[in-house]
C-alpha cells in the first residue's frame, strides 16, 4: 500500500524557490505600514526536490536568508542536532497536511494578545505551522517562518506571506516588527543554549517597546489522563544532544502529555491595550505560579515515567487512508523513522519534545540583556511568557 517517492516534496521545493526571490527583497527592503501580501508566486520549474541518501530517505533543501546585522552565535548554536532533523523536522514534513487538518482552533489568550495590537503592526510568528494564527487580527499585517517547507507550503497557498526559516537564526533585520509570537515551538529544541537563542532571536526582530509572546509545554498537566502516554527518553540517547555541562532545570514528576486541547475560538473581539497594561512594568521576581497551577487542578506524583524527566518522544499517528503515507512516510518506515500500527490502521512517527518546568522559561528569558518579562502565566498545560523589548 505504501509506495516510496517524494512527487509532494518535488512540488514544495519547486514552489518555495519562487517565494524566495520575492519574499527576500520583501523582508530586506519594505516598510511594515506598506507591506502587501502576496497573490502569486512564481514557479522555478527547473529546479529538483529531493535529494536521495544512501539510505533511501529523502531531504528538502532549506534555504535560510541571512541579516548582516544579525548577531553572531556559535556554530555549536546553529548547528542543527541530529535529533531535532530526524524527530522533529522530518516528521513535520511528512505529516504536514494531517498535522493542519487538526490545528485550526485559536488559544483565547493568544488571540486576545493580538487583538490588542495597534493597527498597522506588523507580527511576526516564528514557527507558524499552518498559518492559523496568521491574519488573526485584520487591521495587522503578518509574516511568518516555520522550519517544515510543505507546512509553510500550506500557508502560502492560504495566502500568507511566509518563507522556511529556523527559530534559531530569523530571518529578519533587527528591529524589524512591532511584534513576535512563538507559540508551541521552543519545546521543539534539544539543548538549553539553542532554546536561549531562539528567545534571543524574537527579542532581536521586534523593535524597542515591541511585544513577544511566548509559549511552550508543561511539564505540569492539568489532565491526570495524559500520564503515561508518551515515550520518555533513556539518559544514554540524552546524552547523545546534551551537553554534559548545560543545565537543566528538573521537577518531579511522572506527567507526560498526549495532546494540548484547543479552545475553541471565543473572546477574539476583546481589546486590551499592551501599551497601557505593560509599557514600563517589570514582574517581581517572587512572583509564584503554585496557585494557577493549583486552580487548574494539576496533579503530581510517581509514575512509570520516573522523576526529573523532561524529555520525551510523543507519537504522531497518521492514518493509512491519507495521501501523505505513500510519500515521505514510505521513506521513514524504511529507515526506522516510523513504525506501523495495524490495530489503529497508522503510521507512527515519534516527535521529540523538552517540556518545561515551572520557572524554566522565565529563567531562560531573564538572561536577555534587552528585554522585560511583563507577564506571565500558565494556561492550558503551557507556560507563557510576555516580554517587552527595552533597548
Amino acid at each position: 500500500m505504501l509506495q516510496t517517492g517524494c512527487s509532494d516534496v518535488r512540488r514544495t521545493r519547486r514552489f518555495l524557490n519562487g517565494c524566495w526571490v520575492i519574499l527576500s527583497s520583501l523582508v530586506s527592503a519594505c516598510h511594515p505600514k506598506t507591506f502587501r501580501m502576496m497573490n502569486e508566486v512564481k514557479e522555478d520549474s527547473a529546479s529538483g526536490l529531493c535529494t536521495p541518501c544512501s539510505n533511501g530517505e529523502a531531504h528538502i533543501e532549506h534555504t535560510i536568508m541571512t541579516d548582516p546585522n544579525q548577531r553572531c552565535s556559535s556554530s555549536s548554536v546553529q548547528s542543527t542536532p541530529e535529533i531535532e532533523k530526524k524527530y522533529v523536522h522530518r516528521v513535520y514534513d511528512a505529516i504536514a497536511p494531517h498535522f493542519s487538518s487538526t490545528r485550526f482552533a485559536k488559544w483565547p489568550k493568544v488571540a486576545t494578545f493580538l487583538n490588542s495590537l495597534p493597527p498597522g503592526s506588523l507580527v511576526l510568528d516564528a514557527g507558524c505551522g499552518n498559518g492559523k494564527y496568521l491574519g488573526l487580527n485584520p487591521g495587522c499585517f503578518f509574516i511568518g517562518c516555520d522550519i517544515s517547507a510543505p507546512l509553510i507550503k500550506i500557508c502560502a497557498d492560504r495566502g500568507h506571506e511566509v518563507m522556511v526559516a529556523d527559530a534559531v537564526n530569523l530571518p529578519y533585520r533587527s528591529g524589524y516588527g512591532d511584534a513576535a509570537i512563538s507559540i508551541a515551538v521552543l519545546h521543539h529544541l534539544s539543548t538549553e543554549n539553542r532554546r536561549k537563542k531562539a528567545i534571543d532571536e524574537l527579542v532581536r526582530v521586534v523593535k524597542k517597546g515591541g511585544f513577544v509572546l511566548i509559549t511552550v509545554w508543561a511539564v505540569e498537566q492539568e489532565d491526570r489522563s495524559l500520564v503515561n502516554k508518551w515515550t520518555p527518553l533513556t539518559q544514554k540517547y540524552l546524552e547523545e544532544w546534551v551537553e554534559p555541562s548545560s543545565p537543566r532545570m528538573r521537577i518531579s514528576t511522572p506527567f507526560t502529555l498526549e495532546s494540548i486541547p484547543e479552545a475553541e475560538e471565543n473572546n477574539l473581539g476583546e481589546h486590551v491595550d499592551l501599551k497601557e497594561t505593560y509599557l514600563g512594568k517589570k514582574l517581581p521576581e517572587t512572583v509564584q505560579f503554585s496557585s494557577q497551577i493549583k486552580n487548574h487542578s494539576v496533579i503530581c506524583g510517581n509514575g512509570k515515567n520516573g522523576e526529573n524527566q523532561q524529555e520525551f518522544f510523543v507519537p504522531w499517528h497518521l492514518p493509512y487512508h491519507r495521501a501523505e503515507v505513500s510519500g515521505a512516510s514510505a521513506c521513514a518506515l524504511a529507515n526506522g523513522l516510523a513504525k506501523k500500527d495495524d490495530k489503529k490502521g497508522a503510521v507512527v512517527y515519534n516527535r521529540y519534545y523538552h517540556v518545561f518546568s515551572e520557572g524554566e522559561l522565565e529563567r531562560l528569558a531573564s538572561d536577555i540583556s534587552n528585554a522585560v518579562i511583563v507577564d506571565r502565566f500558565y494556561d492550558k498545560s503551557n507556560w507563557c511568557i510576555v516580554l517587552e523589548k527595552t533597548v
